[in-house]
């Protein structure tokens, strides 16, 4: 079964972007390659339950299970050292990464408190797109019964595209809620 941002990617977004941009070539289409969801988790070394209900938490939201990323360098300062645990990754791709598009566009982002769109400038200059989002309880996967201590994440959309308004005008069109200014 194909989800259904992606089935309307193939539909209306294609031949828009294609109309739009005069895209003489189906494969210069610009199209969405993978989705990074990332949590650092500073004391994670010092409280290891707290990155295990970290790493369940961003399992049920990506629906795979997170990677834990570790500290590359030692800082003395902050009482790390290298190759202790510092936070949560997930690389989504392909069903999996459209699901998730399609829930964060429609269930999760709508319910962030005072919400009043996403801010245009998180483009990378290629292309690519970074969000944050304060707290994982706007997912509804997660049961704010059970949250013991709210967590950020980052969410990294990376494109095909060459140039940030090609990427931009792709995700406003898959219903990415921009703010204007």
């Amino acid at each position: 079964m194909i989800a259904r941002l992606h089935e309307q990617y193939d539909k209306e977004v294609k031949p828009g972007l294609t109309q739009r941009f005069q895209y003489k070539n189906v494969m210069a289409v610009p199209r969405l390659k993978k989705i990074v969801i990332s949590m650092g988790i500073g004391n994670a070394h010092e409280e290891q339950a707290k990155l295990e209900a970290a790493q369940q938490q961003l399992g049920l939201i990506a629906g795979q299970k997170p990677v834990v990323t570790k500290a590359t360098v030692s800082i003395s300062n902050f009482k790390l050292r290298e190759g202790l645990a510092v936070g949560l990754k997930v690389t989504l791709r392909g069903q999996r990464m459209w699901e998730f598009f399609d829930r964060l566009v429609t269930l999760a982002i709508p319910r962030v408190k005072d919400f009043r769109g996403l801010n245009p400038s998180g483009f990378d200059g290629r292309g690519n797109y970074n969000m944050g989002l304060v707290e994982q309880s706007v997912f509804p996967e997660i049961n704010p019964d059970t949250v013991t201590f709210t967590q950020g994440m980052n969410i990294a959309f990376q494109t095909s595209a060459r140039s940030d308004e090609e990427a931009r005008e792709l995700l406003r069109m898959l219903g990415m809620p921009f703010r204007v200014s």
